[in-house]
């Protein structure tokens, strides 16, 4: 369900999530939809502001 609802958002060129953010059922899709240097960059920041991963560990980013 949530593959269609993104196609048909994809044609509307609008976005996969909000701001309220993601959430888990979601991180799967961050690499077709912000992937190569933007999520690099959103990993790059966490890493930054939480250097020993205690805030949301394996909850924001997907799995490498």
């Amino acid at each position: 369900m949530m593959d269609t609802v993104a196609g048909i958002v994809r044609t509307l060129d609008g976005s996969f999530s909000a701001e309220h953010g993601v959430g888990q059922l979601k991180t799967y899709m961050m690499p077709s939809w912000r992937g190569g240097a933007e999520l690099d960059a959103m990993r790059k920041i966490k890493t930054a502001l939480d250097p020993k991963n205690l805030m949301n560990p394996g909850k924001i980013f997907p799995e490498s």
